[in-house]
């Protein structure tokens, strides 16, 4: 059976078409348990997680018409995710890839906790995205493998087929270089 395209699938969205979620499982199932399961780590709560993502899939198209679905129930299926675990790991923080990940990021631009923060994330969202395009391709693709999908070191490395080593050092400099390219744009850390 073929693959549904994506404007086929947000058309079924968009008609109420309930088979529009099981398009979207096969076609971006495996990507949605490898977000979750990056960030939470347990098979269950991963699941869940997926399953809360086509359910806000489901109750955001319509009035939402995304042009590329897999950016759009990624987001989601990430966010929907990083809330689990900071609901999960409240009281008992530390320890974990997850944890890494956000406190590596959290140094540079901090954690989001009051309405004025909220309304800065557009203009730190924008900011990030013109320096991801900035840099080089290699980079990029480390820096977005660690703080989106949350891989660890070793399997950037193995992906990437370079050390970890080469990894910490790309990750260190990267980070380096956006705490810089943020306070030269005026973005207060």
């Amino acid at each position: 059976m073929l693959v549904m395209e994506d404007f086929e699938i947000v058309e079924m969205y968009w008609d109420r078409n309930e088979q529009a979620i099981n398009e979207t499982d096969r076609k971006y199932g495996k990507y949605c348990r490898t977000i979750a399961w990056n960030i939470l780590y347990d098979r269950q709560d991963s699941e869940e997680c997926v399953n809360d993502t086509y359910l806000q899939t489901w109750n955001s198209i319509p009035p939402q018409r995304p042009e590329k679905l897999s950016t759009y129930i990624g987001k989601i299926c990430r966010n929907i995710a990083i809330n689990l675990y900071e609901k999960m790991t409240a009281a008992k923080r530390g320890g974990s890839e997850t944890d890494s990940c956000l406190d590596e990021i959290e140094e540079i631009v901090g954690h989001a906790s009051d309405v004025e923060e909220q309304v800065n994330l557009s203009v730190l969202t924008d900011l990030i995205k013109d320096f991801l395009k900035s840099i080089d391709k290699e980079t990029r693709i480390i820096f977005v493998q660690r703080y989106w999908y949350m891989l660890n070191v070793k399997d950037i490395a193995k992906e990437n087929r370079i050390s970890e080593s080469k990894v910490k050092v790309t990750l260190l400099r990267t980070r380096e270089k956006l705490k810089e390219y943020l306070q030269q744009e005026g973005y207060d850390l």
